[in-house]
């Protein structure tokens, strides 16, 4: 958890919420995936804030089991990589984690005002519970987006279903992250476009010099939340 000054600075305010998979590599340059690279969110989200160009936020950094984090950021199972439980990660977000997290913090809990996001894997698992899970997060921050998963079988989810309140999305993609990756981005924003999300709900971006990787994910986290959180 990463509560803002602003929390104990104004005790009878609430405060929009941002759920964040691989809690790891968000904060604590100690457990990060690679030592020292962290997604600085908090301080990214402190500064923007402080300048008034967003709403100042809670964090929720939701820790990956290790081992098994393909297992839990993927809804479907891949025949030679296995996993598979994306479904059950995802109720744990909206009937446990997401309760308590409200009955012990002053957040607002509305849909509007709660986000969920990740990269890679997080941002596949991010995008799918949106569209399952609707009326729960509002904030949809997707990342280098691994639509590859299973042969693209998020764009089956995606095309099938209509998710009402639509989710305003944050999606991304760097250019150096391999012309697949970047071809599957472009049409995921491609079939959005075509079900219905405008510019207000919908904000794509090719990075030109964008890698898989924290640091990358970090120089963007203030326009994702820019366009997510505005003030």
């Amino acid at each position: 958890m990463y509560l803002p000054p602003q929390y104990f600075e104004q005790p009878e305010r609430r405060f929009a919420t941002l759920y964040l998979h691989d809690g790891q590599n968000l904060i604590d340059p100690r457990t990060s995936h690679i030592p020292g690279q962290t997604w600085r969110a908090h301080a990214t989200v402190d500064r923007l804030a402080a300048a008034g160009q967003i709403e100042s936020l809670i964090l929720v950094g939701i820790f990956h089991a290790g081992v098994r984090r393909i297992t839990e950021y993927t809804p479907s199972s891949d025949p030679e990589l296995g996993g598979g439980e994306g479904e059950n990660y995802a109720r744990f977000l909206v009937e446990e984690l997401k309760p308590f997290v409200d009955s012990r913090y002053r957040t607002l809990p509305e849909t509007e005002r709660t986000g969920l996001g990740g990269s890679s894997l997080g941002g596949l698992i991010s995008l799918w519970t949106g569209f399952h899970f609707p009326g729960v997060f509002g904030r949809l921050a997707v990342l280098s987006p691994s639509l590859w998963w299973t042969r693209r079988s998020i764009f089956d989810d995606v095309e099938r279903l209509s998710p009402e309140p639509k989710p305003r999305i944050w999606l991304d993609i760097g250019l150096l992250e391999g012309g697949r990756h970047v071809r599957n981005a472009a049409a995921m924003a491609a079939l959005l476009r075509r079900k219905g999300w405008d510019e207000a709900h919908l904000r794509y971006l090719e990075e030109p010099a964008g890698t898989h990787s924290e640091e990358a994910w970090a120089a963007r986290l203030g326009d994702v939340l820019r366009f997510l959180f505005p003030a």
